[in-house]
């Protein structure tokens, strides 16, 4: 099973007292599924928590991660592959429509996706146990 982690360290003035806030934010993959987390503690009053859960990041999140590491652009090895297991598999990741799926897989087949590494490598691995060959490559920002 694949296994993939990114996170960024940032910082920001807590709301509860004006010290530092510093939040650990990140992806990774963990028994075939996509999780999110964040843990923020502030440096000069007790504000601390954590949250985690399962699916696509809150958009805070992921743009955070890529700014600091740079997309990651998930492509169709075979542009002759079959789309019936690419949208087997876009349908069962990412909880689409059979449209939305054939927009993504079109996309796909064309350009490719971009998204954060982990992203990349969690529907590169859904694709790959469907048969379908991908690749994955930094993408210019």
């Amino acid at each position: 099973m694949i296994t993939a982690t990114q996170g960024v360290k940032l910082t920001s003035q807590c709301e509860s007292c004006g010290g530092e806030l510093v939040r650990d934010v990140g992806q990774f993959i963990d028994r075939g599924r996509l999780w999110w987390g964040v843990e923020g503690r502030c440096q000069a009053c007790p504000n601390a928590w954590c949250e985690m859960d399962t699916g696509p990041a809150p958009e805070d999140i992921r743009q955070a991660l890529l700014t600091k590491h740079g997309p990651a652009r998930l492509h169709l090895a075979d542009k002759e592959a079959s789309l019936v297991p690419v949208l087997l598999a876009l349908r069962e990741m990412q909880h689409l429509s059979l449209g939305e799926a054939r927009l993504m897989a079109a996309d796909l087949m064309e350009v490719g996706l971009v998204g954060t590494s982990v992203e990349m490598v969690y529907l590169a691995e859904g694709l790959r146990n469907r048969s379908v060959t991908v690749t994955i490559t930094s993408s210019p920002t």
